[in-house]
Formats: structure tokens, C-alpha cells, sequence
């Protein structure tokens, strides 16, 4: 099975930087790509990054481009994002999604879910 945990979450101040870490505590073996999902209560899911584990070929949501990184690590199989020039617009719950197809978590769907962590900005 694939068990994604996050970590890295928490509240800092508008201008600051976070970095959010996503491992897998399964057995299971993920390919090929990993993303980070956020969401915010009353609003649609928001597709933030996604990164290509065979590659690390990236995609970025426009409303992040420029101020977030995300990574994949193959020496531990774990994913990242590295958050800069954060806004309170950046509040959110951030949740690690993995999936065998792109295609799937640009539609805002994913196989593998992870409980998710909170990051608030003020």
C-alpha cells in the first residue's frame, strides 16, 4: 500500500518561507508523478505543483509561479515544496497526492492522498 504523510506546516508571518515535505510510510511503490493539492473551505481544490518522478519535470499553478519549488528526492522518494514570498492568500490546507497519470491530477484527482498540513499566513 502507499501511505503519504506530510509535515512542514505551520503559521508565518506575509513575506516569510515554509517547506512542506511529503514521504511515503508504505510499502507501495509510486509512479510516475506526485503533486501538491490545497484547499480552502468554501472554495474549489487548487492543483499547486506537480512533479514528474522520473524526471523532475514541473508544472506550477500561476497563482504560485515564481515563489514556490517543488522537488522529488530520489535518494529518499520523498517530495517537497518550497514556499517563498508567501501571501494570506497562500492560507490553505496542503495535501501530498500522488498518481500513475498527469492527467489525472490536473483534473484535481489523485489515487494517493496524505492527511494534509496546515499553513497559515498572516
Amino acid at each position: 500500500h502507499v501511505q503519504l504523510v506530510e509535515s512542514g506546516g505551520g503559521s508565518v508571518k506575509a513575506g516569510g518561507s515554509l517547506e512542506l515535505s511529503c514521504a511515503n510510510s508504505g510499502d507501495g511503490y509510486i509512479r510516475n508523478c506526485m503533486a501538491w493539492f490545497r484547499q480552502v473551505p468554501g472554495k474549489e481544490r487548487e492543483v499547486v505543483a506537480i512533479v514528474y518522478t522520473g524526471g523532475g519535470s514541473t508544472v506550477y499553478s500561476d497563482s504560485v509561479k515564481g515563489r514556490f519549488t517543488i522537488s522529488y528526492n530520489n535518494a529518499d522518494n520523498t517530495v517537497h515544496l518550497r514556499m517563498t514570498s508567501l501571501k494570506s492568500e497562500d492560507t490553505a490546507m496542503y495535501y501530498c497526492v500522488a498518481d500513475p497519470f498527469y492527467g489525472n491530477l490536473v483534473a484535481r484527482r489523485g489515487r494517493y492522498w496524505g492527511q494534509g498540513t496546515q499553513v497559515t499566513v498572516s
